[in-house]
């Protein structure tokens, strides 16, 4: 495809998401869904060019800054406490499928090599990170379900990776030894730690250094794709490497940004990350013309590929299910044998939340992008690509579309989880501005003990007071907090409403309307999350 060719198709996809993400809404449908379809319908327009998925490209450009903003703001304290869970679902369950779908296709299709049919295991086995974040971000669960489905999105793509490396070793070369791959994988693990530690580390050092926003900010984006190609090109695990980066950055960010830094960077990531989620699904659905161009069209796939792909589909739903309900039986079993009373929320089986981690199993770009690496000379590589594409849609369609009405249906929403350990918001509140009290107490009098600055002390004396009443409570009253809140934006609308009057009659300088603006929008951003 010609490069302008590409950039086209590139703007005419971006033009189809924010109708599609429109749509979405009106619909009620998850946009993921809705971008998949539409994907799947342009690639079937006349006159469009055929749009062929270059793997280690896509990979390269989409995965490194999702890996990376998604590890940039998980909770590390969460992640230490539920790494048990996070490994079983990243490492164990995956491992678990692959082994199922390997077996299922051989009994399906005998005549492909076992090595080949593991492949296909490998491929379909990791629920993909971008997938799993576009549609967990648009529903409200237990935290610490979120910590699970986010932590196992973060890590399982290296385990299916490397999975899908030795299966391919295996299908090409007739050769393989399990405790050289179990081997070989925890050196990968490990080494792609070290590395994005090191990235992570030097990545912050440089944006101590910088002081100009935008440096920073570009930095930011680019340690992304330094650290995975830095794992790739000293063979470890990329993903793992990028992972890791993003934590290490996500945990100094607090004293290395500043305000206007944090504030600008936040909004740039989000914007870009939403390009790339959407830009994904479009590319996927795009991809399935030259999918079944190379396979004689989708009829024929269908008719040859057909039984395989369905039993594919139904093992890799049903795996998980038997994955996640055996170690809950574990767990219930290890609870019963041990008499304990009381656990802890990691310890207590939960057959509602073992549901919806079980139907949380959505795939993605990984395993088209991995599918299409294959060789051509791959044992059973027009199945391998296709079952692959049909599980993307059908997870995707069907699982994301009804985890939402799955987990109303189970009463599972996002309630309060605060462990004792952690102070209340309105607590925390207390200290900050009895803090920011005692701050400015010797500054806002004289050296005769004269207050020169009474409007301050006023104001951060009435603070602290007012946060002093409500600390004994678990929440702020939201009634008293939005009416107040209402009025500053009331007051804020009002200034902003007559700033523009004076501009548009003349009497302001277009730098002053900018920087008054400017003001408006930090207050306005302030209130609003204030409000809740």
């Amino acid at each position: 495809m010609h490069a302008a060719t590409a950039f086209n198709l590139v703007l005419v996809s971006l033009i189809a998401i924010i109708a599609l993400e429109v749509l979405a809404k009106r619909v009620r449908l998850p946009p993921a869904a809705a971008l998949l379809v539409g994907g799947v319908a342009m690639a079937f327009v006349p006159g469009l060019p055929q749009f062929e998925l270059d793997p280690e490209l896509v990979l390269v450009v989409f995965l490194p800054p999702l890996l990376m903003y998604g590890a940039y703001f998980f909770v590390w304290d969460d992640f230490k406490r539920n790494l048990s869970g996070i490994l079983l679902l990243a490492i164990g369950a995956v491992a678990f499928t692959t082994l199922v779908v390997g077996v299922a296709v051989h009994l399906v299709v005998p005549q492909l090599p076992w090595a080949a049919c593991f492949a296909l295991g490998a491929v379909v086995s990791p629920p993909d990170a971008v997938a799993a974040k576009a549609v967990l971000e648009r529903v409200a669960l237990p935290r610490r379900l979120m910590v699970l489905l986010e932590g196992e999105s973060l890590l399982n793509d290296a385990a299916g990776l490397v999975l899908f490396r030795f299966a391919l070793v295996a299908a090409m070369s007739g050769v393989f030894s399990a405790p050289r791959a179990v081997a070989s994988f925890a050196g990968l693990a490990i080494g792609g730690i070290v590395v994005g530690i090191v990235a992570g580390f030097i990545a912050v050092k440089l944006m101590r250094a910088l002081e100009d926003d935008y440096l920073v900010i570009t930095t930011s984006m680019l340690t992304s794709w330094v650290s995975y190609i830095a794992g790739e090109e000293l063979g470890v695990s990329s993903v793992i490497a990028t992972v890791t980066c993003g934590m290490v950055v996500g945990w100094h960010q607090h004293e290395v940004f500043t305000a206007a830094q944090r504030m600008r960077g936040t909004a740039f990531w989000q914007v870009v990350v939403f390009v790339l989620e959407a830009l994904v699904f479009v590319l996927i659905g795009l991809s399935l013309r030259g999918i079944a161009v190379r396979l004689g069209g989708v009829g024929d796939a269908f008719s040859l590929l057909g039984p395989a792909t369905a039993a594919v589909i139904a093992v890799v739903i049903l795996s998980r299910f038997v994955w996640v309900f055996g170690v809950e039986a574990m767990k219930w079993l290890a609870w019963t044998v041990t008499g304990r009373k009381r656990a802890d929320a990691a310890g207590v089986p939960d057959w509602r939340a073992a549901t919806v981690v079980s139907w949380a199993g959505m795939r993605g770009v990984v395993t088209l992008a991995v599918a299409l690496s294959l060789p051509e000379t791959m044992p059973g590589r027009d199945l391998i690509v296709f079952a692959g594409f049909a599980v993307i849609l059908v997870t995707v369609l069907l699982q994301g579309a009804t985890i939402g009405p799955l987990i109303a249906l189970l009463s599972l929403t996002r309630g309060h989880e605060r462990s004792s350990r952690h102070l209340s918001e309105p607590q925390a509140w207390a200290r900050m501005e009895t803090a920011q009290l005692a701050a400015i107490q010797p500054l806002v009098h004289d050296a005769d003990g004269n207050v020169i600055h009474p409007r301050l002390l006023e104001q951060y004396t009435y603070r602290a007071g007012l946060t002093k009443r409500f600390e004994d409570m678990e929440e702020f009253p939201t009634d008293a907090r939005h009416a107040h809140y209402d009025v500053v934006l009331a007051a804020i609308a009002a200034g902003r409403t007559e700033l523009l009057l004076m501009h548009r009659a003349g009497e302001i300088h277009d730098e002053l309307l900018h920087s008054l603006e400017h003001d408006l929008d930090l207050q306005e951003i302030i209130a609003l999350h204030a409000r809740g």
